[in-house]
């Protein structure tokens, strides 16, 4: 029986465990990156390990979420990442160098490498043939210091795509019908992976949008092989050199199959306020519109910009619309400065931001009250582009800038004909806003430079023999770590400070949280489905640890977030009966006896009671042993240092 591509990837970096799918595996760690909103904190947790320099064969620190310096902190920020980045063996992309995915695919990314990144979108490296997992920044520490990275052994989804999209359909179309088909949590412990005759229709970068977006569905990760379409790619990039090609056997088994003809896809768009509430463009045609951004990690790519700029070539935007484009690196922006394209840009009327994450992480250009603004991001979560009631649509560059153009939602397909789109046989290289750390024996030399904003990371007890605490918050269905730690300008510069981000804390959901959970000093969260869904952000399990949260009982967790909270000493529990969900109120008293003597049990069942409404309910667990360890010690960072 032949290997998946992924189960060939995963054997070779094994590490710990068996490849057998449900139970956890421990694999080898070849790169890392960190972005400036978990980086701080990552680094921070990395320095408190006591390892010298970094064990990896490359980790890289990118400056592209906290970009804009309307204080000190983030400034600050910069520049204690690029000291430790220096000190410690990290390459350091300084800011304006561009978005990590879109850099680090470009000039970093090798086939059949492994890579985890503090940043939930960390799988477009697989769009290069890269297993590539978005982590919490406390995983990246322990993966820098040569420590393993541990998972659920996957089962792998395969899509075969047949086919050739259709002129002015685009790869972002490609995830919004997986989307459509599996949801933004049908991918939960899955790897999604792309086969069939029409992976050689697609580029790199088109590969690296559907790979990006797969995050939404919830997946570990997706791949896609590599062939002579990423030779070509890494040949442009001056990095052939790397290349191997990687497929999945003839053979392979796949868990599940789902297939997409190419040719018979359409322009499509995620509506308010999910990736996977997907509709036709067709469908939406018409519908007035205030706002239209281009960029982000998902669809910033230079195909993607020289579509934009053919779209807007000699036309000006509509008079109702704001249009902002943000190249997703130096090397794009640099490249439509050599060709022209820029020009047609700000000639049509575009506002041209910085290679920057921007306005996809709430940095800027939040939509007017109520606005419609058509997006080529990845998230359209409620209030994370800034304005509450903002109603974000997620779409194709080509669908975005024909929309700009007419100030109605427009089917690209009424442009007229598409002319051929290919990438240069060389990208213009200059990697001079990369810098490289000193050799190890100048780094006695290096000084970390640390501001007042960056506080020490927060101090994780052992866990108690009995929890006795009172539910601080009880929430529905879908919580994102929008919800649990907002992103934005006004509280990204406080990622370094654990307490005063706090002040934040579930303030979407509940603006007395912080207050009612300070005041009660311990207490527990009650949750619906898919708690935690999105962002890696670990501060989503650091702030609620500092506000002192035990235990989060949900129906069901999303992966990475579930991890942090292990990751933090959280004791992260899923009801048996999801029915006992709806007994429990807000303020009631849940106490859990013994609790480590549970956990240590091998049936993964607790016991806990609700005193104040005088019954029991169970809740069940799935905990590795090195999991329950972690909390037994009150966290990661507590259990490696015991184990260092």
């Amino acid at each position: 029986m032949g290997l998946t591509l992924t189960e060939k990837i995963l054997s070779a970096h094994l590490v710990e465990g068996e490849m057998v799918k449900g139970t956890e595996i421990g694999i080898k760690i070849d790169q890392t990156l960190t972005q400036d909103a978990t980086g701080t904190m990552a680094y921070l947790e990395f320095e408190a390990m006591g390892v010298p320099r970094v064990k990896t064969e490359r980790s890289v620190a990118y400056i592209d979420h906290n970009t804009l310096q309307s204080g000190f902190e983030n400034a600050d920020d910069h520049r204690f990442i690029g000291s430790v980045a220096k000190k410690h063996g990290i390459y350091f992309s300084r800011p304006g160098n561009g978005i990590c995915h879109q850099v680090h695919l470009e000039r970093f990314g090798i086939p059949g490498k492994t890579l985890i990144g503090s940043d939930s979108h960390t799988p477009t490296g697989g769009g290069i043939g890269m297993i590539a997992i978005g982590a919490g920044g406390m995983d990246v520490a322990v993966a820098m210091g040569g420590g393993t990275y541990y998972i659920t052994c996957p089962k792998v989804v395969k899509v075969n795509l047949t086919g050739k999209l259709q002129p002015w359909v685009a790869a972002k179309d490609v995830i919004l019908e997986v989307l459509k088909r599996m949801s933004v949590k049908g991918g939960v412990g899955k790897v999604i992976e792309y086969c069939g005759e029409g992976v050689k229709t697609l580029s790199v970068p088109e590969r690296a949008t559907i790979t990006n977006m797969g995050a939404e569905l919830g997946a570990t990760t997706s791949i896609f092989p590599s062939d002579e379409v990423t030779k070509g790619f890494l040949k442009a990039q001056g990095r052939e050199g790397v290349y191997v090609p990687l497929s999945a056997d003839a053979d392979a088994v796949y868990d599940e199959e789902i297939n997409i003809n190419l040719s018979e896809l359409v322009p499509l768009a995620a509506c308010p306020h999910s990736p996977d509430n997907v509709k036709t463009a067709e469908d939406l045609s018409g519908m007035k519109i205030d706002q239209v951004c281009i960029g982000s990690c998902t669809n910033s790519s230079l195909l993607d910009m020289l579509k934009v700029a053919h779209i807007l070539k000699g036309k000006t935007v509509h008079p109702d619309v704001s249009l902002s484009i943000a190249p997703g690196s130096k090397q794009v922006l640099n490249m439509l400065a050599q060709n022209g394209a820029l020009s047609d840009m700000i000639d049509a009327g575009a506002r041209i931001l910085e290679s920057a994450c921007g306005p996809c992480i709430g940095m800027g250009q939040s939509p007017n009250s109520k606005g419609i603004s058509l997006r080529t991001f990845n998230r359209n979560f409620e209030g994370r582009s800034g304005t509450k009631d903002g109603q974000i649509y997620l779409v194709s560059p080509e669908t975005a800038a024909a929309s700009a153009l007419a100030g109605v939602f427009t089917d690209p397909r009424t442009l007229g004909e598409m002319p051929e789109f290919k990438l240069p046989e060389r990208f213009t290289i200059n990697d001079n806003m990369i810098a490289a750390p000193v050799p190890a024996e100048e780094m006695d030399s290096v000084e970390v430079l640390r501001g007042p904003n960056i506080k020490p990371f927060p101090v994780s007890e052992p866990l108690e023999e009995t929890i006795d605490a009172k539910v601080s918050l009880k929430v529905g269905d879908n919580i994102t770590t929008d919800h649990i730690m907002p992103a934005g300008a006004k509280i990204l510069p406080l990622r370094s400070n654990i307490p005063k981000i706090s002040e934040y804390c579930f303030a979407v959901c509940d603006e007395k949280f912080h207050d009612r959970a300070l005041e009660m000093g311990k207490s527990v969260i009650i949750g619906g489905s898919n708690y935690g869904q999105g962002s890696s952000r670990e501060h989503a399990a650091l702030a609620p640890l500092y506000l002192g949260v035990k235990a989060v009982i949900t129906k069901s967790f999303a992966r990475i977030h579930m991890a942090n909270l292990i990751n933090a000493g959280i004791v992260p529990m899923t009801f048996a009966n999801e029915a006992d969900y709806d007994r429990i109120d807000q303020t009631d008293e849940i106490v859990i006896e013994h609790i480590g003597e549970q956990i240590k049990n091998d049936n993964g069942k607790i016991v806990c009671e609700d005193r104040t409404k005088g019954f029991k309910f169970e809740c069940v667990t799935d905990f590795s042993q090195r999991q329950k360890d972690m909390l037994y010690a009150g966290g990661l960072l507590n259990y490696t240092k015991q184990n260092a």
